[in-house]
């Protein structure tokens, strides 16, 4: 009976062991894809989202930004901070995550700028 038991853990840690190692292998290949989609710009805007604490797409959501063009995330953030201003019955909290959503499309506007720049000025061969 002992034997049967240890037989009956044995393969159930098997079984458990190849379904994670399977969804790491999964994980793996869902962040290189990701990765490879963002590009060599990736680092400097993981490194944006780390400093703002927001990423990219929660910015956007927080604006409602479809596509990064300045004088619409100007345009958004000023109403959106008037609204939520406390003096006309707005959240203090909600006003803060409008201009932390702002200083963070502003970085990546930074960074496609700058990217653009390092674009015009390599050699075309």
């Amino acid at each position: 009976q002992a034997k049967y038991l240890a037989q009956i853990i044995v393969m159930g840690v098997q079984v458990v062991g190849r379904a994670f190692a399977r969804a790491l292998r999964q994980e793996f290949a869902a962040s290189r894809a990701a990765a490879d989609a963002r590009g060599r710009a990736g680092h400097r805007s993981a490194a944006a989202s780390n400093l703002s604490g927001l990423s990219l797409q929660e910015a956007q959501q927080i604006l409602n930004v479809s596509k990064l063009s300045p004088e619409e995330v100007q345009k958004n953030y000023e109403h959106l901070f008037k609204v939520n201003d406390k003096s006309v019955g707005g959240s203090f909290y909600l006003q803060s995550k409008v201009v932390r959503a702002k200083e963070r499309l502003d970085e990546e506007l930074k960074i496609q700028a700058q990217e653009d720049r390092e674009k015009g000025q390599k050699p075309h061969t």
